[in-house]
């Protein structure tokens, strides 16, 4: 990769801010094992404003309760940490991502839908594979963050990357394999450099780095990224938003081998997809316009 893109790149991801300090405190405080509700109720309670998205979260139509929660303590326990964790984590990117401006090489409401279908339709795949349910939210907040990457080449290269887009259409060839011969590095790379930049750890990290090269991948959240990666396909297939790839990639059959489902799995969840992308639109308050 050429020095002073890399340096270009680098220099942009100074300008997006950091975690808040209560999530980035959340973050650590739920990565050690021994980590309990009181803990994260603690620090939460300090930011009235993830105190207000946790008991939204309990109260929403997700979990349907009958009686309205209003106890911080009781959500955290009721809603689970791995699941606080990904929504402190998910709303706060959103939160500073979604509002950046479109250059001409990515359009953001394509490119946000396309990230929520792919969240979304991982979780609806975990769920239907019986997957724990306390999980649930570690498949989405992967599957919603794995584009990462594409923002800031997005930013930087403004009409470079417009054309890298266009490239990859004209000649029906991934946009990871154009963004690699064209502008000598890819999304996945760069997104790497968010995570370096935030702290960002575990499965989020690795969907971002590997969820076009799933075949390279040896860690422990293989799982989850082969959710991502055959997600990602189907969304891409079903052109449900658009991140700039309009070709499918195509997986190993390892991927499905160790999913155990067919491609024909999403047909099972497709006609909830719509449904679950408003509602966690609403929710993040991610802005199409």
């Amino acid at each position: 990769m050429d020095e002073r893109l890399e340096k270009k790149l680098k220099e942009y991801i100074k300008t997006i801010p950091s975690l808040p300090t209560s999530v980035t405190k959340v973050l650590e405080i739920c990565n050690n094992p021994n980590t309990s509700p009181a803990d994260l109720n603690h620090v939460i309670s300090l930011d009235p404003v993830l105190v207000g998205r946790v008991l939204k979260l309990i109260n929403s139509a997700y979990y349907g309760l009958g009686q309205p929660v209003t106890n911080l303590a009781r959500a955290i326990i009721m809603l689970g940490i791995n699941t606080v964790k990904n929504l402190a984590l998910s709303s706060a990117v959103m939160g500073h991502l979604s509002g950046k401006k479109a250059s001409s090489g990515l359009d953001m409401e394509g490119f946000w839908r396309h990230s929520l279908c792919v969240g979304v339709s991982a979780k609806l795949l975990a769920k239907n594979r019986g997957m724990d349910p306390k999980m649930a939210e570690e498949y989405f907040t992967a599957g919603l963050l794995h584009d990462l990457g594409k923002i800031p080449l997005n930013a930087v290269l403004e009409k470079d990357y417009m054309l890298t887009v266009g490239e990859a259409d004209r000649n029906r060839k991934s946009l990871f394999l154009t963004e690699e011969s064209s502008l000598g590095i890819n999304h996945c790379s760069v997104g790497a450099m968010i995570c370096e930049a935030w702290k960002l750890e575990g499965a989020v990290k690795d969907a971002i780095l590997y969820h076009h090269t799933s075949d390279e991948y040896s860690g422990e959240y293989k799982d989850i990224l082969y959710s991502v990666a055959a997600s990602n396909r189907f969304a891409a297939i079903a052109e449900i938003g658009f991140s700039g790839e309009r070709i499918p990639d195509i997986l190993s059959p390892k991927v499905w081998e160790t999913l155990n489902v067919t491609q024909e799995a999403f047909d099972e969840i497709e006609e909830n997809v719509f449904q679950e992308i408003e509602k966690a639109a609403v929710f993040l308050k991610i802005g199409y316009v």
